[in-house]
């Protein structure tokens, strides 16, 4: 008697648990850093539009967008460029120049730049030692 009562906990206790380990798949999935085929794609294909609209609003050539986002799919910059394209046409828009230069590709090593003192800002490079 006392086991029959037991069955329908037990059944109902393993379909929480697995209804519970089951929903933690997309959430374990994100802190892992896994991401579906399909998202990563809309993910790519937006910021393809939004770099492609950003590289025509500030004037650089789509050819210069291409090599330097490499990484992101060419019809999605294109896309971007030309949207951005007909609406400064159409709204009588200037280019904004860059104040900065462009970013580096992921995976590309940064340069380090060599530390020059500026004449006359009261640092002195290192001295020669002189034998006399």
């Amino acid at each position: 008697m006392f086991d029959r009562a037991r069955r329908p906990i037990r059944t109902l206790l393993t379909a929480c648990w697995l209804l519970l380990g089951l929903s933690a798949c997309d959430s374990a999935q994100q802190a892992v850093g896994i991401e579906p085929a399909g998202a990563k794609l809309a993910r790519l294909d937006a910021e393809g539009k939004a770099v492609g609209g950003a590289c025509r609003q500030s004037g650089r050539a789509i050819e210069d967008c291409y090599s330097i986002y490499s990484w992101l799919p060419k019809a999605s910059i294109y896309e971007g460029w030309r949207d951005m394209d007909i609406y400064m046409r159409e709204n009588k828009l200037e280019t904004v120049e860059p104040q900065l230069p462009p970013p580096q590709p992921p995976g590309s090593r940064k340069k380090k730049a060599a530390a020059e003192p500026v004449e006359g800002d009261g640092r002195s490079g290192p001295k020669a030692a002189s034998k006399e």
